[in-house]
């Protein structure tokens, strides 16, 4: 059989994509009230993050607009986990209902496919809140833009993301396991509400459970610091990317082994 190439995977995706969207914007309401949804959830969670910080000039050494740069960091880096890893909330139901058993039978990669089928736009919304906030502290730190600045920041956002995505990708996939997998997968997920802040603001205890058992400080705290904080920057955060390939390439392999021994309903 010949090798499948990125090319193909490329032209497979955007015509999945292409269908998925339009099957959304079918439903034309559900899609403006689940984005005006999405976009006042971020609203109101900055509005909170606002109130605490905003009384606060600092917080164990970290400045208001130093813990903004933070939040908009994890915000535009969990975007892609939201938008093209979305489906990973309902493989348990195709898992148990039998439909899984299709994704086994096509003549190209099982966690492609399965992945492609679902594209959640309403992250774009998470993705332009996050950036706004990111670009406002990034002026207010005065930190300048240099073409090795921004490859800086590109490279650790999408170090991060790949932290985040392979999270979910390993609890998604408890599934072929475990019948009640919903709250593994839910329990993962709540944690990336901590890789807003500056792990160092948390015990020793959290810290030691945030950087090496639910790595959440590599998603915004780690990679972060290489921007932040250019003349202290901690052996961990040179290592973040080497660690989100990694990460990335262990939960791919568990979902894929999870996949390739399904055997249909009630496996």
């Amino acid at each position: 059989m010949k090798k499948k190439t990125l090319g193909f995977y490329l032209r497979i995706y955007f015509k999945i994509l292409a269908q998925d969207l339009k099957s959304k914007m079918s439903y034309r309401a559900d899609f403006i009230i689940s984005t005006i949804g999405m976009i006042f959830t971020n609203i109101a969670g900055f509005v909170s993050f606002w109130i605490l910080f905003r009384n606060f000039p600092s917080i164990n050494g970290w400045n208001y607009y130093e813990i903004l740069f933070l939040y908009g960091f994890s915000l535009v880096s969990l975007t892609p986990v939201q938008c093209l890893f979305d489906n990973n909330w309902s493989l348990r139901m195709y898992v148990f209902s039998g439909d899984f058993i299709k994704y086994c039978f096509r003549p190209i990669n099982m966690f492609f496919y399965f992945q492609s089928e679902v594209f959640d736009i309403k992250g774009l919304g998470q993705f332009a809140f996050g950036l706004g906030t990111l670009i406002y502290s990034w002026v207010k730190l005065g930190l300048g833009f240099s073409p090795l600045m921004i490859l800086k920041l590109c490279v650790f956002l999408l170090t991060a993301s790949l932290i985040m995505v392979a999270l979910q990708n390993a609890a998604a996939a408890t599934c072929f396991w475990i019948q009640n997998s919903f709250y593994i997968l839910d329990f993962v997920t709540k944690f990336k509400d901590y890789a807003k802040y500056p792990v160092t603001i948390f015990s020793a205890f959290f810290r030691f459970i945030f950087t090496f058992i639910m790595p959440i400080a590599f998603i915004a705290y780690y990679p972060s610091l290489v921007i932040l904080r250019p003349d202290n920057v901690p052996v961990l955060s040179w290592l973040s990317p080497l660690f989100g390939l990694v990460f990335f390439f262990l939960s791919y392999k568990f979902w894929m082994y999870g996949a390739t021994k399904y055997s249909g309903t009630g496996s």
